[in-house]
């Protein structure tokens, strides 16, 4: 009886991993930078705000020179404002259920170099397209991460994006858009593409 009893909680034990395997199926952040791939095909089931806000999360621990964080970030749902997002770049972006579009402020608020007491004033931000960037790759990585698929398409610095991006978001004039990303769950099967390239590496001179 005592081996019966035993046998019945191993079977227990193994029954529940199989239901739940969340542990087993975790990646490591290598395996889901490694596994990230452009998704441009999605299903029209909703993304839970949950994951928008982890989407979002992820994006603003990027880095950001001086700490600026000029991120801005516009969630799109509104069938009619993806519509004129999408303009000519066609179906992924209308038809994704969720578009986040990475805007950035292209100016900020500070004191003049070397002078501590003085009053603040609006200065230009060079880097606020870099920090963009890595702001729009995390946000693609977390995507990966739980189980939805997401497209880099590029914005900034090509006026005729610009403009009607401006447009349809009624931006402000100092912020500008950097990237319109349509995210959902993926519809097909894509996979990534390996791009390790030792030629392209060069170790401590050219």
């Amino acid at each position: 009886m005592k081996l019966y009893k035993l046998l019945m909680i191993a079977a227990a034990v193994v029954s529940a991993a199989a239901c739940c395997p969340k542990k087993a199926a975790e990646k490591s952040a290598i395996d889901v930078i490694m596994s990230r791939k452009s998704v441009r095909s999605y299903t029209q089931e909703a993304i839970p705000a949950e994951k928008v806000e982890i989407l979002l999360k992820a994006a603003m621990a990027a880095p950001t020179a001086m700490n600026v964080q000029p991120w801005r970030f516009v969630v799109v749902t509104d069938q009619a404002v993806k519509d004129q997002l999408a303009g000519p770049r066609g179906g992924m972006i209308a038809n994704a259920p969720l578009v986040v579009v990475v805007c950035g402020e292209a100016t900020f608020m500070r004191k003049p170099w070397g002078q501590p007491d003085a009053e603040p004033v609006e200065a230009e931000n060079p880097f606020w397209f870099e920090d963009c960037a890595a702001a729009t790759e995390n946000l693609l990585v977390a995507a990966e991460a739980i189980g939805l698929g997401a497209v880099w398409t590029a914005c900034y610095p090509m006026p005729d994006r610009m403009e009607p991006t401006i447009a349809a978001l009624g931006l402000p004039d100092n912020v500008k858009p950097f990237a319109v990303i349509p995210v959902g769950y993926p519809a097909g099967d894509d996979q990534p593409k390996d791009k390790w390239k030792p030629e392209n590496v060069h170790y401590d001179k050219w």
